[in-house]
């Protein structure tokens, strides 16, 4: 797992992916030829920091989004938030300005009518606009994995050990998700237009709930706040429970992903969601469990071969 460690590391606040698209280009040279198929990487002018990966014939598209949720400084050591993290007293941030890198905490104040204030400790004023992210504290054991922003590094890692034995496919690495959904659109665009590519799988983390549980299969998501078309949802259930590979359902009246955001689009592209699920979800400490993430990278590589 020394590929997600390192994917951890990397800042990518939403806005700020730029470094986390160079590292997906740099690995995707480096290690593509030992894969069964070497992708077409499409990048650069017209696809802002999305990367995307095109396999010989692709009829599907795997999403990835390689944002995080962070703060922005504002004034007078303010910080304001990047998605939804949680806020947790005390917890520590990393990020680097104009005077150099930046470890810092997060500090939360309460004001004498109740309401809370969110500020960061330092010995200087950071940068305005200056993005911190969770500082890395990768944590491995034999059954599990807990880190910052595996929602949704794993995600990212998951498509890319796909992209091993991956023959006919495409690969979307997006921005933005965190923070409204920016990049699906246009990039969902090109794949219809040039492949005709009208099928998708959105490669994200899902949280744990009284319905999904760890250990119990990666889950395919039936419904978040958005609803994927019916007749392309049986068809990803039926191939799941033909695999053998252990799975569970997830319904859900909360939450979004890329695939919201392409339900939302005016492209006439089928998506479902499906990833492993995470405890402490948003926070530093996200938690998931390796047999949940081994049936991930298992039902992606067999639906991207039958679909």
């Amino acid at each position: 797992m020394k590929l997600l460690e390192e994917l951890v590391s990397i800042r990518s606040a939403a806005s700020d992916e730029s470094k986390m698209a160079e590292f997906i280009k740099d690995y995707v040279t480096s290690n593509s030829s030992n894969w069964k198929v070497q992708p077409k990487i499409v990048s650069g002018n017209g696809f802002q920091d999305c990367v995307i990966l095109v396999f010989g014939d692709p009829r599907t598209a795997i999403y990835a989004h390689i944002d995080s949720i962070g703060f922005s400084t504002g004034y007078d050591k303010e910080l304001i938030k990047v998605g939804g993290p949680r806020l947790i007293d005390g917890m520590q941030l990393v990020g680097s300005d104009s005077q150099g890198e930046i470890e810092t905490e997060l500090m939360l104040i309460e004001s004498v009518d109740g309401e809370i204030s969110i500020q960061y400790v330092f010995d200087r004023e950071i940068d305005r606009g200056t993005l911190l992210t969770f500082k890395p504290d990768y944590r491995e054991t034999d059954e599990y994995i807990q880190s910052p922003y595996l929602d949704n590094r794993l995600g990212v890692w998951n498509a890319l050990k796909v992209s091993e034995t991956l023959e006919n496919g495409a690969i979307v690495f997006s921005t933005y998700e965190e923070h409204g959904g920016n990049s699906v659109g246009f990039c969902a665009n090109y794949l219809l237009k040039t492949f005709g590519v009208r099928q998708s799988l959105i490669s994200d983390i899902t949280w744990v709930t009284h319905g999904v549980v760890h250990g119990g299969g990666v889950a395919v998501s039936m419904r978040d706040q958005g609803l994927p078309r019916r007749s392309y949802l049986n068809k990803i259930i039926g191939l799941a429970r033909e695999s053998g590979i252990p799975f569970q359902l997830e319904v859900e009246s909360a939450g979004g992903s890329d695939g919201g955001v392409l339900q939302k689009s005016d492209l006439p592209i089928d998506w479902c969601f499906i990833g492993a699920a995470e405890d402490n979800v948003h926070t530093p400490d996200e938690k998931v469990f390796k047999v949940d993430i081994e049936g991930m990278v298992a039902l992606y590589e067999y639906l991207m071969a039958k679909l």
